[in-house]
């Protein structure tokens, strides 16, 4: 049997966590380098809205694949796949190790064991869903996806019209749950895989959401989405944070009333990212200041 070329060390855990701090303290800690797997930082233009590390918090650290897209271009889970393993493999090479971070579990799957090739989209079926989601609203279309792929709807970004458009179309086309395409045979890599989930008690991880919704405002979330406004139609907005203050400019709620709501959705997308991690029992669960420790000890057994 072939020796690993080194260790990924993936730094999982639900947004605000702390997810990024730690991915630096342990890539300085190693001497390498952070690949991340946060869909939401893939944009240079999503600075505060999708957390996008500042060069502090980065603290010298060099990292991938963060805003490195502009909005009107977009990276599917195969992509990333496709662009994150060369850089996996030069960093293994050179280092030894890697750290990947990210709270998007498709790609993280998508790095670590590849994906099965998703169908074709169907045009029309397309249409169909997209005039039944006008008419009926999404909430109808994540109804149906719960009947026929309840692993799919645990764990989607259900407040994401793309995602849950895509899921429900390959249902229906095929007759088989979208959530099937990801129960395969892992596609062999060349490394030791080492997962380690970030776990605070969950009232300590939802005042930190709250918090940190409060602090982006702060820094001008509000100024920041206005601007991007006349890109709402682009699938890379379709996320927490903007939606609910594009509905504030379009006067359907109160200031107060969509920061509310961004913590509440925050919160929920929490939940599917733990529901996610527990799927798999291959993860490591430490807290924080436990970290570098569980990873020394999982370098050395």
């Amino acid at each position: 049997m072939t020796a690993p070329l080194g260790t990924l060390i993936v730094v999982g855990g639900p947004t605000a966590v702390g997810k990024t701090t730690v991915a630096v303290q342990l890539a300085q800690h190693l001497g390498t380098e952070v690949i991340s797997a946060d869909a939401r930082q893939f944009y240079h233009q999503l600075r505060i809205g999708a957390a996008l590390p500042t060069p502090e918090e980065m603290m010298g650290v060099k990292h991938h694949f963060i805003g490195q897209l502009d909005l009107h271009e977009s990276m599917s889970a195969g992509a990333y796949e496709r662009a994150a393993l060369p850089v996996v493999l030069d960093l293994l090479h050179r280092y030894g190790t890697a750290i990947l971070v990210g709270g998007s579990g498709l790609y993280i799957d998508a790095l670590l064991t590849g994906l099965d090739p998703l169908p074709p989209s169907d045009p029309e079926l397309r249409r169909n869903l997209l005039q039944r989601m006008e008419a009926e609203g999404l909430p109808a279309l994540v109804a149906q996806l719960a009947t026929l792929d309840p692993a799919a709807h645990a764990t989607i970004d259900r407040q994401n019209p793309q995602r849950v458009l895509r899921a429900l179309e390959v249902c229906l086309a095929t007759g088989t749950p979208f959530s099937a395409y990801h129960a395969r045979t892992p596609k062999a890599r060349p490394w030791r895989t080492v997962k380690l989930a970030l776990e605070v008690p969950r009232e300590d991880l939802y005042a930190r959401i709250d918090q940190r919704v409060a602090r982006m405002m702060e820094q001008g979330l509000l100024e920041e989405a206005r601007a991007l406004l006349p890109y709402r139609h682009l699938n890379a907005l379709n996320t927490v944070g903007y939606k609910e203050l594009f509905d504030h400019f379009d006067g359907r709620t109160a200031l107060q009333e969509a920061i509310t709501l961004i913590q509440q959705h925050t919160r929920n997308y929490a939940k599917r990212q733990m529901t996610w991690l527990r799927r798999d029992g291959t993860w490591e669960y430490v807290a924080p200041p436990d970290i570098e420790r569980s990873a020394d000890k999982a370098r050395k057994d």
